[in-house]
């Protein structure tokens, strides 16, 4: 095809389905022209070829001036035309690029919203408690205890398996700071306190982060995308009632009981370090491990995982329930769930924590 420039027009003649190339040359030539007329000589025929050959060329040029379409056969202008309009004629590189502060306010606006939907929802959650408790809310026995079933024995052996690790662990890792002193035999007593004011709370509650709140993300995104959560609104049936409810309350039946198996379990497992490694008698190291027992301790990390199963509740239903409706979306949701469970069980561990330590617990 023979382009040739003369003033403000573009004419085109030859064959339109050759390659159409507009060279740097007539670019640096158009460049400070705000207006081009495209004008045909001697064509008549055209193709869907023709078109988009015509099309790459031009795109080339629609960023430097504004085109306007002259003479071509029929259809073929409108269509060219109709596709030079509807193509980006703004460069990534050519748009206003944001400063460091509107995108920290950006950011701030999007974390604002994000605790404010967050606490709304965590309000909706403690309201449908609240009508539990007055006999107002609506939701099935079954799912309490499908859900139940899943959060509690289906869950026993995992945490059994992980905290029998993390006290065998403990155990081992202390006994060779204190074989320095000659004290493994307090070994016991550290894996005692360890595992029953706080490392068995924390170990079931990333546990049941990543096999239950991740599930309660999963199946309530699922549910999104499958329009079933509109189809409870039709109903007027409260998502928070229907879904949190009955997850809520096996969460937080279970994991106290949880954090009990994760304690003793434990504790068994730095009696295997101490037994059998470290040739610590078993009288013994049951001894030491009933005088460090306190029931204080104990309460505590229970109350640890009360919070935790509060806090993996209320965000993988939260997660699945503000879901997006694609497959995509779904997979974000549980891996928000899961991130965001762990954060906030870490943070409300420092809260109690300072609190315990303000009232001397």
């Amino acid at each position: 095809m023979t382009v040739k420039v003369k003033g403000e027009n573009l004419i085109l003649s030859g064959d339109l389905t050759e390659k159409f190339f507009v060279s740097d040359t007539v670019i640096q030539s158009l460049k400070n022209k705000k207006h081009l007329v495209v004008k045909n000589e001697g064509i008549s025929d055209w193709n869907q070829k023709s078109v988009i050959a015509l099309y790459t060329g031009l795109r080339q040029l629609s960023a430097l001036t504004d085109i306007q379409i002259n003479n071509l056969p029929e259809g073929m202008g409108h269509l060219l035309e109709l596709s030079l309009k509807t193509s980006p004629k703004d460069k990534e590189s050519d748009l206003p690029k944001e400063d460091f502060l509107e995108i920290l306010g950006t950011k701030g606006i999007f974390v604002a919203r994000s605790v404010e939907s967050g606490f709304c929802f965590f309000v909706q959650m403690i309201e449908s408690w609240g009508r539990q408790i007055r006999g107002e809310s609506i939701y099935r026995k079954k799912d309490f205890l499908l859900a139940l079933e899943d959060c509690g024995p289906k869950a026993v052996m995992i945490v059994s398996l992980i905290s029998f690790m993390v006290g065998l662990i403990l155990a081992f890792v202390g006994a060779l700071q204190l074989k320095n002193f000659g004290a493994q035999i307090y070994v016991a007593s550290l894996v005692t306190v360890g595992m029953t004011r706080i490392m068995g709370a924390i170990m079931t509650g990333i546990i049941m982060a990543g096999r239950t709140g991740a599930s309660y993300a999963a199946t309530i995104g699922t549910m999104q995308v499958n329009e079933e959560l509109d189809a409870l609104q039709t109903m007027g049936i409260s998502r928070v009632d229907f879904l949190g409810l009955p997850r809520m309350n096996a969460l937080l039946l279970s994991m106290p009981i949880l954090v009990l198996v994760s304690d003793f379990v434990g504790i068994l497992g730095g009696c295997f370090v101490c037994v059998f490694l470290w040739e610590i008698p078993m009288g013994e190291y049951i001894r030491y491990c009933t005088a460090a027992f306190s029931l204080q301790n104990f309460l505590v990390g229970v109350f640890h995982g009360f919070i935790f199963g509060l806090v993996i509740t209320i965000c993988g239903c939260y997660f699945g329930m503000t879901c997006g409706r694609n497959a995509d979306s779904v997979g974000r949701a549980t891996t928000n769930a899961v991130v965001y469970s762990i954060v906030w069980m870490i943070v409300m561990t420092g809260i109690i924590t300072l609190i315990c330590e303000g009232f001397g617990i």
